[in-house]
């Protein structure tokens, strides 16, 4: 049995953010929930959907939203990403989730991909109200990430992301970056699957801009929150896939292996982009379902 989802929106710094909600299809009392959003610049349609679909058919209810400036929330001017605003609208949303009636708000699950793999790991570490995470395929070190798009690149953000700043400043329109691009090309992703990667997960029948304000650039390097899953006191589901070309793989197995025996580490032999999609998708989901099952004690 499919279970029921419904449109939902709430407040984060004064800006309605909007999602869905999903809930299991047969309850008998309270339940636990997952709050769920993706990666960078991408959407909650963007296959964030069928993970979704999944827990809530093990029992568990669904929050999915889209950060401000992004899909279907509010916020101007639109494709903003700011780490500071995205982290503060994970605080909007779980505090949405602990209010939804029927949800027990002792059993709050955080799921996070690529970049808001390590969105979720800074949040878990300062938010006591978590009881579990998930993190795959995680962004967890800006300065390693940055060799993956190479020298010239680079500096092609970093000179966007100044004019992009020097805008703002006068009030004027953002200056953009490709989020995804062919490799050497200047785009936050340029390896050789991303763009088709990426760009394979948006539904055929939807369009999504391939751009973000490109001031990200300036602090997208210096971001670590690979540095928080040490400080994490609940158990931890950290999905690897050990042939990804965005988020190395070696620096995140590095920070699990100074982390605590809280932190079950996965593995799979996969790319970036794979364990969206079948088959790898299968594999995953199957094996986040279990986590989540187990340490929320959601009944399936």
């Amino acid at each position: 049995m499919t279970a029921p989802r419904s449109d939902i929106e709430f407040p984060s710094a004064g800006t309605t953010v909007r999602g869905w909600l999903y809930r299991p299809a047969t309850t008998d009392g309270a339940v636990p929930v997952v709050v769920m959003a993706h990666g960078l610049g991408a959407v909650k349609e963007m296959r964030l959907d069928a993970f979704a679909e999944r827990f809530a058919a093990a029992g568990i209810a669904v929050v999915v939203f889209d950060y401000r400036h992004f899909g279907a929330s509010d916020g101007e001017p639109r494709q903003v990403l700011s780490i500071g605003r995205q982290l503060a609208d994970w605080t909007a949303a779980i505090d949405y989730a602990a209010t939804l009636d029927g949800v027990d708000p002792s059993r709050i699950a955080v799921f996070g991909t690529s970049f808001s793999g390590g969105h979720v790991l800074r949040v878990a570490a300062r938010d006591r109200r978590v009881a579990a995470v998930v993190s795959q395929c995680p962004f967890t070190d800006g300065l390693a990430s940055a060799p993956t798009v190479g020298l010239r690149p680079l500096l092609g953000i970093a000179t966007r992301a100044v004019a992009d700043v020097a805008s703002a400043a006068v009030r004027r329109g953002p200056v953009t970056v490709a989020l995804t691009g062919e490799p050497g090309r200047t785009a936050l992703m340029n390896a050789p699957d991303a763009a088709p990667g990426y760009n394979a997960l948006v539904p055929a029948d939807a369009t999504h801009p391939n751009a973000v304000a490109a001031r990200i650039g300036l602090t997208l390097p210096l971001y670590r929150p690979g540095r928080s899953l040490r400080e994490i006191q609940v158990p931890v589901f950290l999905g690897v896939c050990l042939a990804d070309s965005v988020a190395p793989a070696g620096r995140t197995l590095r920070y699990a292996a100074t982390a605590g025996s809280n932190v079950e580490v996965h593995e799979y032999q996969a790319g970036h982009f794979d364990i969206y999609v079948s088959p790898d998708f299968d594999e995953v989901v199957a094996d986040e379902t279990a986590f989540l099952v187990e340490h929320l004690r959601a009944e399936s």
